[in-house]
């Protein structure tokens, strides 16, 4: 045996104790890294505390835990947050998920500069990864934490300047962010898939909120062709995305929306989005030792988004499990056979076109194929497009000496009212249902483009809260529209009448305030098109016998494109003198679904107040919108409503009035969307931020040669009157 000499054995003792010390910081439970100051200007540490290769952070009280690991049979190195306490090692965000680490030694780490700058280095001392404080962080951090729920945060010591919960990756945990962050670098929150097991790179699928701001979550394939969704958050939670263990909450804070949920502090649970295209959330069972899974979207594969195809159906039971509605057949046989059924089904027998002439020049007409049960003569189906529109729709064609019959002959006993389109009377059908018939007048200067405009849009539109088009006459030199009738005619002759205001109470104008919103979000998000009304303003919302809102007129109204989202138009609309018109479209032309909110806000805020925007006087305000912000600001704001008006509570009169001074910004990107309305009204639990103040609180006038005057609806059945500038 070789005797041991003593310089060996200090030699020995040095080499324990720095293995021991290594392995002390491992097991020491440091919770952050931290930024060292310099003496000469140079991003070195002195007394500064990075994250070393063979270290590892660890939340305060032992949840997560972060440092380098290399995933499956990789031999490339991440950095990375995990579970600290859960014996299958779990990887919930990856730092560095598109640049691995491939030369990984003593050297590699992660340092905070004093800078402000987060960067991960390899052995060689080349940049991997960083969060640079240069492209936008609002002040300089000093410190990374590691916190309890799973996010990694860098702080100046008061506020968070960055975090990971910003930026996730394929997990999503609780008090986690999925949404949409236009103040952030990456404006969309999403769970995007590793690409296989072994490689935790961006992969094909992803999951996240409707990027066009709809609190809908959705599944993508390369973040374009959309795999599944769910059905729209209703206040509390979504159909086919039960609460499994979880509480889920819809946020909207400044130019951030999200989802992000809670579960109790027993419950271990995560979402993922697979590199095989599924969403799953697991629980952990502490009895078992590991992941179980309590729910999975796509469940099969007729929960996938139009698996089948235009004119197609899904039955999971069926083989194959997809079909084609009668009187279809696949588009393509091969590929239905091959179980590619995204091609849908075509007509069996094709649409049969023909032109019957040119007595009625504004027209083609396309003849389809009805049973001899529906062939009479007040609901023959002809379907008819206007000259120059592309789109084909289809109604009902009612004679004219069925109208004439109708309606006494025009009689002006049974006149409702007349607009610039032209008169609109009451009519009673032989079969004893009422109808509204909005007649073109042959004086009207206007009429035919907005008559084209309104029969090409709201035939194909489909909803409770819009007034429904029951057909139309060509005939003889005629051109009308007949609507279902409204026996309460309009909201302004009952929320400006003194004598009939008092039947509006709370609950009705709630009931008419939601009713309007939901049809605004149906023509905003949920119709076949997405559709600006433009005209949104009392005297065109119709009421019916039980005073449900249905939003009219939509003569002015304009489609925009799938990807669309302003418009500009060198012809300014509609009623000039209602401050429903946004200042962008008022002054520059340019309208959106913002435009249309701005229009929702003032309306909402002349039902809650009983008064009218337009000719508003006040003694120390030109302006409803400039009356009700003086009010807010000065914490007198239940003041602003109807003095007639009894409430069930002061909290609610107050929340709605927030709402409606939120929609009448004057910066569009601040307005919320409809369905965030929507979510505001029915989640009282919702925090809202402070309204900036409105637009057109300084005088009554719309801007430059726009004059406020007095103006009155004058129909059920309204078409815009265009007042001089």
């Amino acid at each position: 045996m070789v005797p041991v000499r003593k310089t060996d054995s200090f030699k020995l003792l040095m080499l324990m104790f720095l293995y021991t010390f290594k392995s002390f910081k491992i097991t020491l439970g440091l919770d952050e890294i931290s930024s060292g100051k310099t003496g000469d200007g140079n991003q070195t540490f002195r007394g500064g505390q990075p994250l070393y290769e063979d270290q590892r952070l660890v939340s305060k009280g032992g949840q997560f835990e972060m440092g380098f690991f290399s995933p499956g049979n990789s031999t490339n190195f991440y950095v990375g947050i995990w579970y600290k306490n859960i014996s299958v090692q779990t990887v919930v965000w990856v730092a560095n998920r598109e640049t691995p680490i491939r030369q990984f030694s003593n050297g590699s780490r992660l340092e905070l500069t004093t800078g402000g700058n987060l960067i991960l280095f390899d052995g060689l001392n080349k940049r991997i990864w960083a969060v640079n404080n240069s492209v936008g962080l609002s002040s300089v951090p000093n410190k990374g934490v590691l916190l309890d729920d799973g996010n990694f945060v860098l702080s100046d010591g008061l506020s968070i300047i960055w975090q990971s919960f910003d930026y996730p990756t394929d997990t999503w945990l609780p008090h986690g962010k999925i949404g949409l962050d236009e103040s952030l670098i990456n404006q969309r929150q999403l769970l995007t898939s590793w690409n296989n097991p072994d490689d935790p790179a961006s992969g094909k699928y992803s999951f996240g909120m409707d990027p066009r701001g709809n609190p809908q979550l959705l599944m993508w394939t390369n973040q374009t062709q959309i795999l599944w969704r769910s059905q729209v958050w209703n206040g509390n939670d979504f159909a086919f995305f039960p609460n499994v263990l979880t509480n889920f909450s819809y946020i909207i804070n400044g130019q951030a929306k999200y989802f992000t949920y809670n579960t109790s502090a027993l419950t271990v649970t995560r979402y993922v989005m697979t590199y095989n295209g599924q969403i799953n959330q697991l629980v952990w069972s502490e009895t078992l030792q590991q992941w179980e899974l309590v729910f999975s979207q796509p469940a099969d594969s007729c929960n996938s988004f139009a698996v089948c195809g235009p004119n197609g159906f899904c039955n999971i039971t069926s083989s194959p499990a997809c079909g084609c509605y009668n009187g279809f057949h696949p588009r393509s046989q091969d590929e239905w056979q091959s179980a590619n059924w995204s091609g849908g089904c075509i007509r069996t027998k094709p649409l049969q076109c023909s032109n019957i002439g040119e007595r009625n020049e504004d027209l083609l007409f396309l003849n389809l194929e009805i049973s001899s049960k529906q062939n009479t003569a007040s609901n023959n189906i002809i379907g008819s497009s206007l000259r120059g529109e592309k789109k084909v729709v289809n109604l009902p064609q009612f004679s004219f000496s069925s109208i004439s019959a109708a309606t006494d002959n025009f009689s002006p006993a049974n006149k409702l009212g007349e607009g610039g389109f032209g008169p609109v009377y009451k009519g009673n059908l032989f079969d004893g249902h009422s109808v509204a018939v909005k007649r073109l007048s042959t004086r009207s200067g206007q009429g035919l483009e907005e008559l084209r405009n309104e029969t090409v849009l709201i035939a194909k539109l489909q909803h409770r809260n819009l007034v429904r088009l029951l057909g139309c006459c060509i005939e003889q030199g005629e051109k009308i529209l007949i609507y279902e009738y409204m026996p309460n005619k309009s909201l302004d002759l009952f929320i400006f009448d003194p004598n009939k205001k008092y039947l509006l109470d709370w609950k009705t104008r709630v009931q008419i305030i939601e009713g309007i919103s939901q049809g605004l979000l149906y023509l905003h998000q949920h119709s076949r098109l997405r559709i600006i009304h433009r005209d949104l303003k009392a005297s065109n919302v119709l009421l019916d016998d039980e005073m449900n809102p249905k939003i009219s007129d939509f003569g002015l109204a304009r489609i925009f494109g799938g990807d669309e989202l302003q418009a500009n138009t060198n012809r300014i609309v509609g009623t000039y003198n209602y401050h429903a018109h946004s200042p962008e479209y008022a002054m520059e032309g340019l309208f959106s679904i913002k435009s249309d909110v701005f229009a929702f806000g003032v309306l909402l805020l002349e039902i809650l107040s009983g008064k009218k925007s337009t000719g508003f006087r006040n003694s120390d305000c030109l302006s409803l919108l400039g009356y009700a912000w003086e009010l807010w600001i000065s914490e007198k704001v239940l003041e602003f409503i109807d003095s007639k008006l009894e409430t069930p509570s002061s909290y609610l009169p107050r929340r709605y009035i927030h709402v409606g001074l939120l929609c009448v910004q004057e910066s569009p990107a601040d307005r919320p969307t409809m369905s965030d309305v929507l979510a505001m009204f029915s989640n009282e639990h919702m925090q809202l931020v402070f309204p900036k103040r409105p637009a057109f609180t300084i005088s009554g006038s719309l801007g430059s040669g726009l004059v406020s005057t007095e103006n009155h609806s004058v129909n059920t059945l309204t078409t815009s009157v265009m007042d001089g500038r």
